[in-house]
């Protein structure tokens, strides 16, 4: 399918771990030669900590990320003369959903005051899509790729993140948002679920909220 001309220049891809966010801006990077920005989370040193014992590195490891995709969206401000989309696996906006979910309220104050001196200036998507997933998928997605810092997550954490995420973006409004129903959909492995979700986000004249809830054709 060749790329439709459409407006929309910038898509964040977001979802909870496991939902399949990564691979669909590998994907839809891949078809489109866009430049591609994945969240770089093997580079956090406390992250395999923090699933051992969330209690005592929740803050290290929300600072060492707000850092990290904070230094990583302002390099999107540079010119990119090769490629005419980008495309991303997270937003900036999603650190608040970790912080408030782990942080104690000491530690959420100090997080907040570095937030508010840093969050301005940082680029808007022309398109966030968000991939709303069952915890019972996400939970075997997990399992099914075997990231070894990711063996003690329990289905609880995943739980609580999951309703976190859809409290967030059903009250998002910054950009235009496509929330995508995953549960009959499988983009990775049929050719054709991958290129109707794509027709879906890159189509134009869109209205601020959108839901895409495809019916498996098989």
């Amino acid at each position: 399918m060749q790329a439709p001309r459409s407006e929309i220049r910038h898509i964040a891809i977001e979802g909870v771990i496991g939902a399949g966010k990564t691979t669909l801006a590998q994907m839809i990077s891949k078809h489109l030669n866009a430049r591609l920005v994945l969240e770089k989370f093997e580079e956090n040193p406390f992250l395999p900590k923090f699933y051992e014992d969330p209690e005592h590195y929740a803050f290290q490891t929300q600072i060492f990320f707000l850092l990290s995709r904070y230094k990583q969206q302002q390099e999107l401000f540079q010119a990119d003369l090769f490629h005419n989309f980008v495309i991303s696996d997270y937003i900036f906006e999603k650190d608040k959903i970790f912080a408030y979910l782990t942080l104690e309220d000491e530690e959420l104050k100090l997080y907040e005051a570095l937030l508010s001196a840093i969050e301005k200036n940082i680029p808007v998507p022309d398109l966030v899509v968000y991939l709303q997933s069952s915890v019972d998928r996400l939970m075997g997605n997990i399992r099914l790729r075997g990231r070894k810092m990711e063996e003690s997550m329990s289905e609880e954490y995943i739980r609580d993140l999951n309703e976190a995420y859809n409290y967030f973006f059903f009250r998002y409004k910054a950009t235009p948002l496509l929330i995508v129903k995953t549960t009959d959909i499988d983009f990775v492995n049929d050719p054709d679920d991958f290129e109707d979700l794509l027709e879906q986000i890159l189509r134009p004249n869109r209205a601020p909220v959108e839901y895409y809830n495809p019916v498996r054709r098989k």
